[in-house]
C-alpha cells in the first residue's frame, strides 16, 4: 500500500489568519487602504521549501534515480536537430562570464535562458518522469531551473558550497509541490496547461537556492499566479505541435526570471489567488478553490512514475506494453485482423484517444491508437517512431482504423485511488475467421512504484545507453561510478557535477 502523509483536506485560496500576517511595502487596496494578508497557499509553500527537512531515505534514493534518468533524457534529445536548433543565446555570439551550462552542449548562458534550454532538452522526447492525478505532469521538468540555479551559485559563489545534495533536495520539494497540487485540482478541465505547476514549483525551490527570504518567496510565488498561464491548445488536435516539447522549459525559465525580479526588489501581490474578480481563482479557475488534500512531505518523489520502456505519453504506457506482448502472435497476420479492442481509463480517452490524421511527431506521441499500433507492428516503441518516415507506413493507419476504445469504470476508479494509482489498459485482437487473442491486461507500467525492483535496473541501463550517445566510454564509466557512491555524489560541488555532462575536449 502506498504511504500517504496525514490528510488535511481543505480549501486554501482564502487569505491567511492573523498568525500568518506579513509586512508588505505598500497598500494595494484603494478602498480600505489595507494590504491583505498573503493567501494561505503561498505561505504553506514558502514555509515548506524553507523549513521542511527531508528525512525520507526512499525519497532521496528515488531522487537520485530521477536525476540520472532526467539528465539522460536530455542527452538523448540532443540527437534531434529540431531540439538543438532552439538552444543557445537569443543573440548568436553572446557570451556570459561564468555562464550556466546546458546539458550536452558548450553553451554558457545567463541563468534564465539556461533554464529554458535545460528544461527544453529534458522534456523534448516525453521520456522523463510522470505524475498522474486530477492534473498530470512531469515533475522532473523542474530540474531545468533547479540545475541552472545551482550551477550559477556553485560557479559564482563557491563559498555557499552548493552540492548535488541541494539538487536532490530541491527536486524532492519541487516534485512534492507540483504533485500534491495536482491531486485534487484539475487545471486541464478549465483549459490551462499543467506547466502552470512547473512554474509554481520552480519558483519555490529556486527562490531558496538563490537566497530569497520566506517573505520574498511568497512575493515570487504570487507573481507566478498573476502571470497569464499557458493554454493546452498546443497539446490537442487540431493544434497539437512541438510547443509541448519546450513548454516546461519555458515555465521553469519564467520561474527563474520571476525569482530574479523579486531578488531585485519587486513586491508581491498577496491575494493573487483569492482577490475577488481580479485573482487567479476568479479569472482563470472558474471560481473554484484550490484544494490541498494533504500536507507537503516527500510523498510524490516516493511514488513518482518513471518512463522506462517507452517514450510514450504515460496513459498509454501499459497499452504499448500489452501491444508488445501481442506482437509475436501477429506476425504475418495483420491482414487477417477484424478488430482491435482497447479497454482503458477515462483520462486516457480524454487526453490521447485520437482518430483521423496526425500532423506531426507531437501529435503522434499523444495518440493512444498510434502508439499501440507501433507496439503491435514492431514489438517496441522508440522516439524515432514518431517521425514522418515511420508514420508513412500505411499499416499504421490501417490498424488505427480497426481500433475501438472503451472505458472500464474500474480502471478509471483505480487510476484515482491514492492507494493504487494504476494506469491500466487491456488489449485484445479479433480476427476475420472469428478467433481472437487472449486479453492482455496491464495495470501498472514498469516505471510504477509497485514495480521498482524490476524497473530500476532497466532505468540504470537506459541512463548508461543515453550517456554513450554523447560521451566516451571513459566518461560514461566515471559518471556511473559516481552515481554508485552516494556519499561522493551528494557532497560533489554542482560545478564539478555539471562538468561531467558537457562535451569532452580532445
Amino acid at each position: 500500500m502506498i504511504r500517504r502523509p496525514p490528510r488535511s483536506t481543505h480549501c486554501i485560496s482564502s487569505a491567511a489568519s492573523d498568525v500568518y500576517k506579513r509586512q508588505f511595502y505598500m497598500s494595494s487596496n484603494v478602498e480600505t487602504n489595507v494590504r491583505p494578508n498573503p493567501d494561505e497557499l503561498l505561505i504553506k509553500i514558502s514555509d515548506y521549501v524553507h523549513d521542511f527537512d527531508i528525512s525520507s531515505r526512499e525519497a532521496l534514493s528515488t531522487a537520485k534515480y530521477c536525476l540520472m534518468d532526467t539528465i539522460g533524457c536530455g542527452l538523448l534529445a540532443l540527437t534531434f536537430p529540431e531540439c538543438k536548433s532552439l538552444l543557445g543565446p537569443h543573440v548568436e555570439g553572446t557570451e556570459v562570464p561564468n555562464g550556466v551550462r546546458v546539458l550536452g552542449t558548450n553553451y554558457k548562458l545567463d541563468p534564465i535562458k539556461a533554464a529554458w534550454d535545460n528544461g527544453a532538452v529534458i522534456r523534448w522526447l516525453d521520456f522523463n518522469d510522470t505524475w498522474l492525478a486530477a492534473e498530470w505532469g512531469h515533475p522532473s521538468d523542474n530540474l531545468g531551473g533547479i540545475l541552472s540555479a545551482c550551477d550559477y551559485m556553485s560557479q559564482n559563489f563557491p563559498e555557499k558550497k552548493i552540492t548535488v545534495k541541494e539538487i536532490l533536495f530541491s527536486m524532492i520539494k519541487a516534485h512534492e509541490i507540483q504533485g500534491v497540487l495536482a491531486l485534487e485540482n484539475s487545471f486541464n478541465r478549465v483549459g490551462l496547461d499543467h506547466v502552470l505547476l512547473v512554474k509554481i514549483a520552480s519558483v519555490a525551490v529556486i527562490s531558496v537556492i538563490l537566497g530569497l527570504t520566506k517573505d520574498q518567496t511568497i512575493d515570487a510565488l504570487s507573481q507566478a499566479f498573476v502571470d497569464g498561464q499557458s493554454l493546452r491548445t498546443y497539446r490537442h488536435a487540431p493544434n497539437a505541435g512541438p510547443r509541448k516539447s519546450w513548454a516546461a522549459g519555458d515555465a521553469t525559465s519564467r520561474a527563474m526570471q520571476l525569482v530574479w525580479l523579486t531578488k531585485k526588489g519587486q513586491i508581491g501581490y498577496p491575494s493573487a489567488i483569492s482577490a475577488p474578480t481580479w485573482g487567479f481563482k476568479d479569472v482563470l479557475f472558474k471560481g473554484n478553490e484550490i484544494i490541498l488534500n494533504q500536507e507537503f512531505d516527500s510523498y510524490v518523489m516516493e511514488n513518482v512514475l518513471f518512463k522506462i520502456s517507452f517514450p510514450a505519453e504515460f496513459h498509454a504506457q501499459t497499452a504499448v506494453e500489452a501491444a508488445v506482448k501481442l506482437h509475436k502472435k501477429l506476425d504475418g497476420k495483420f491482414d487477417e485482423i477484424e478488430k482491435i479492442k482497447i479497454i482503458t481509463h477515462e483520462s486516457a480517452i480524454r487526453i490521447i484517444s485520437k482518430e483521423g490524421a496526425l500532423n506531426n511527431p507531437a501529435d503522434r506521441d499523444h495518440c493512444l491508437q498510434y502508439m499501440t499500433a507501433i507496439g503491435l507492428l514492431k514489438g517496441d516503441l522508440i522516439a524515432e517512431d514518431y517521425e514522418d518516415d515511420v508514420a508513412s507506413n500505411p499499416l499504421i493507419d490501417q490498424l488505427r482504423d480497426k481500433m475501438e476504445v472503451e472505458e472500464n469504470k474500474t480502471f478509471s476508479e483505480d487510476y484515482l485511488d491514492p492507494d493504487k494509482r494504476s494506469i491500466a489498459n487491456s488489449l485484445q485482437i479479433f480476427f476475420k475467421d472469428g478467433t481472437s487473442t487472449d486479453v492482455e491486461e496491464v495495470h501498472y507500467p514498469i516505471g510504477h512504484k509497485n514495480r521498482r525492483s524490476e524497473g530500476i535496473p532497466i532505468l540504470i541501463n537506459k541512463f548508461k545507453k543515453n550517456l554513450k550517445i554523447q560521451f566516451s566510454d571513459k566518461r560514461v564509466s566515471e559518471v556511473m561510478k559516481l552515481f554508485e557512491d552516494d556519499e561522493k555524489l551528494l557532497s560533489l560541488p554542482v560545478k564539478e557535477f555539471v562538468d561531467l555532462f558537457i562535451p569532452e575536449t580532445n
